[in-house]
């Protein structure tokens, strides 16, 4: 799966894209994701955790339809993981585009590699390790209450 097909699937889940970067609505500070827009992988900020995890944050917002929305796309060396399991109100996709990773859902594993995708439902206990030999790398898609971790 390339940066380009996780592109094309946006539309799928609703993304509009970022709207004049100054635009807020009113129940939340985030942006309101009102127009179209395109984003550029050189340019997106790049954030290192305190495991080793390389994230780069695409957009966070609210859509006009009112669902919050975040994504971004994250590198795990061998062995890593972004950070412990735990379980949120929104819900969460992680669309696998190279590497092998191993997502646990209420405590039972599954290992996805390239083209995989994991759902993690509100309210559920996850996690996910990189199981493989490679840097993993994917793309997280956050949906509904305000997501609040990369």
């Amino acid at each position: 799966m390339t940066r380009r097909d996780v592109a094309l699937m946006l539309p799928a889940f609703g993304v509009l894209g970022r709207g004049s970067g100054d635009a807020r609505n009113e129940d939340s500070e985030q942006p309101l994701l009102s127009h179209s827009a395109t984003f550029s992988f050189d340019q997106l900020p790049v954030k290192q955790s305190p495991s080793g995890a390389v994230t780069r944050a695409v957009v966070h917002g609210k859509l006009p339809t009112g669902e919050m929305v975040e994504m971004h796309e994250t590198t795990l060396q061998p062995g890593q993981i972004p950070h412990p399991a735990h379980k949120h109100v929104h819900s969460e996709f992680m669309l696998i585009r190279e590497g092998t990773v191993e997502f646990t859902a209420e405590g039972k594993p599954h290992r996805l590699g390239p083209g995989g995708v994991g759902y993690a439902a509100s309210g559920e206990m996850h996690g996910l390790k990189n199981v493989g030999t490679i840097p993993a790398n994917y793309f997280v898609i956050a949906i509904g209450a305000e997501p609040n971790h990369a």
